[in-house]
């Protein structure tokens, strides 16, 4: 079978932690809850690709320990191909998240563990993967160097580019040139572009400077204020969906990029790819966790048709 969407991306394990607050330094507070499930957010993607019928294949490192028969099990269930090698001499990446017990906002601290060694000779051996793939999408999580060289294979073999950078960095403009599409948050476009984003207004200025930059198309996510995409024409706001009261917000960008990726794969035109990115983050606000919040395509199917 032909990978249509490729992955380069991190798994690690999400260590979360429900609480009223967040502790001060030298503080001890009691949480509410606490979970530990598979994250990361290019196994996060994989998954919400996978989980909306496009398929998909992810390249990364993993260690020979618990945390990495977690990734492997989680891929299989959302019936994502793993083209990951396995290595003992470090460990599988893990994360701290703190989510906002009233709110369900979060913040997170991930530690990659062996992924944050993926190196150009990585994505050399998932050449021929690459190659045949028509959507490549990547994120900021492993060495910035072997994101832009596998940006670079990608859009040299005429693979649709996304770049979702995140977390937040700058970054070179050799890199936003080699993307059709890149699609930061209000934090992340803030940081590349150095333009505050607040409103809709703002994104399309913070558009802007990444068009100028040489992208092919800025998407700037703006949470429950939906999202606006510009491709050098006509700025358009698209709306959020709802599907549900909303429990936790962790993840919901991996869908957005998971379902948007895996839309432009079976040939939908960027708006409505946009649109069915959109219903997949809707959906999986409305549960906790990551991996396990990514919907099913007919959920994504029957709330764009809602």
């Amino acid at each position: 079978m032909t990978l249509e969407v490729i992955i380069l991306g991190v798994f690690v394990a999400d260590t979360a932690y429900r609480a009223a607050r967040q502790p001060r330094m030298g503080e001890t507070i009691l949480g509410k809850t606490f979970a530990l499930g598979p994250g990361g957010k290019g196994s996060n993607q994989a998954v919400a690709a996978g989980m909306a019928g496009a398929p998909v294949g992810i390249i990364t490192k993993l260690g020979q320990d618990q945390f990495a028969d977690m990734a492997i099990s989680t891929w299989d269930v959302a019936g994502v191909t793993s083209l990951a090698t396995r290595h003992a001499d470090s460990y599988t990446g893990a994360a701290y998240i703190f989510v906002d017990d009233t709110t369900g906002d979060n913040a997170i601290i991930v530690c990659p563990g062996i992924a944050s060694t993926l190196a150009p000779r990585d994505i050399d051996r998932c050449a021929a993967e690459i190659a045949a793939c028509k959507v490549f999408l990547t994120q900021l999580e492993q060495p910035l160097d072997v994101t832009e060289y596998a940006l670079a294979r990608a859009s040299a073999a005429g693979a649709i580019t996304i770049l979702n950078p995140a977390p937040a960095a700058e970054l070179p403009a050799s890199m936003i040139a080699l993307c059709d599409y890149v699609t930061p948050n209000e934090t992340e476009a803030e940081a590349i572009t150095g333009i505050s984003v607040r409103t809709p207004e703002d994104a399309i200025a913070a558009a802007e400077v990444l068009l100028e930059k040489g992208c092919g198309a800025a998407i700037i996510t703006l949470g429950d204020n939906g999202c606006v995409y510009h491709d050098g024409k006509t700025p358009v706001h698209v709306p959020a969906m709802t599907s549900g009261p909303v429990c936790e917000t962790t993840g919901a960008g991996d869908a957005f990029n998971g379902g948007f990726a895996a839309a432009l794969a079976e040939g939908r035109v960027p708006l409505d790819a946009i649109r069915f990115g959109t219903a997949t983050a809707a959906i999986s606000v409305t549960r906790p966790g990551t991996a396990p919040s990514m919907p099913a395509r007919a959920e994504i199917i029957g709330l764009l048709a809602g």
